[in-house]
């Protein structure tokens, strides 16, 4: 198994990073050392903006590559842009018009900046509880946007996914979904890397444990959904570990022969 997997993905919040440390687990910092030191490819693969990235832990990890708001974004081991999946214009003149009717608080984000057109306080608490920033309020002036984050209930989730055609609604948290392209998505990321890199679907593997994760782990060779998971991402996986907090992602690769 360990001459077959040659690149890793992993999903960030409650994967890599530990919402109840504030930090990445020892045991986790130590695997991918590991992982590295094998020729192993390392690749971040998260719904987050880079902006957001950088102000994480996390960020003071090497990576071989990373896979930005899920995937829309692509940035080399150096964190440089170098391609991109922007939202439909068609269905931006939809999400535009929610916007600036603001009854539901949105983020637009597009390569180099983040703006939402209110704050409530779903908006602080859901960030709070991931540790998320509160972007900074801004207008739509037509750019390209990769990701739209909406901080909603179930019904307005489900009244956003009825409304568009070629967008894909994924949740991160209970009051938080991402609008993102419906041929975009962590796993089209996957795919782009990989052939760039002259490597097969069987020879990856991922660690998720969000909805946003679903697609990703579906597509890996072998797809690892973290402990802390709801069941219905695990259900998409092939291997169930153990939880961020409890040494989840070192445990797998153990369990899996890539480090020792």
């Amino acid at each position: 198994m360990q001459n077959e997997i040659k690149a890793v993905f992993f999903d960030v919040d409650g994967t890599l990073l530990s919402h109840t440390l504030n930090d990445v687990p020892e045991s986790t910092r130590r695997a991918i050392d590991k992982l590295r030191s094998r020729g192993i490819l390392t690749v971040v693969a998260t719904g987050r903006h880079m902006e957001e990235f950088n102000k994480l832990p996390v960020s003071s990890l090497p990576f071989d590559g990373y896979l930005m708001l899920n995937g829309q974004l692509l940035l080399d081991s150096e964190r440089r842009v170098y391609s991109g999946t922007a939202i439909d214009q068609g269905e931006m003149e939809i999400l535009a018009g929610i916007f600036s009717a603001r009854h539901i608080p949105f983020v637009m984000i597009g390569e180099n900046e983040r703006y939402i057109n209110y704050v409530n306080d779903t908006v602080i608490k859901t960030q709070e509880q991931t540790k998320g920033l509160v972007p900074k309020l801004g207008h739509y002036k037509g750019e390209k946007i990769y990701q739209i984050l909406a901080f909603v209930e179930e019904h307005h989730r489900q009244i956003l996914h009825n409304l568009l055609d070629e967008c894909a609604v994924t949740s991160w948290h209970d009051t938080g979904i991402d609008i993102i392209p419906k041929n975009g998505g962590k796993t089209v990321g996957m795919q782009q890397f990989l052939k760039e890199h002259g490597l097969e679907q069987s020879e990856s593997m991922a660690f998720g444990d969000g909805e946003n994760d679903m697609e990703m782990l579906r597509y890996a060779g072998i797809g690892v959904a973290m402990g802390n998971s709801s069941d219905k991402v695990k259900a998409a996986a092939d291997y169930v570990t153990d939880s961020v907090d409890n040494d989840g992602i070192e445990k797998a690769l153990l369990h899996f022969g890539l480090i020792d």
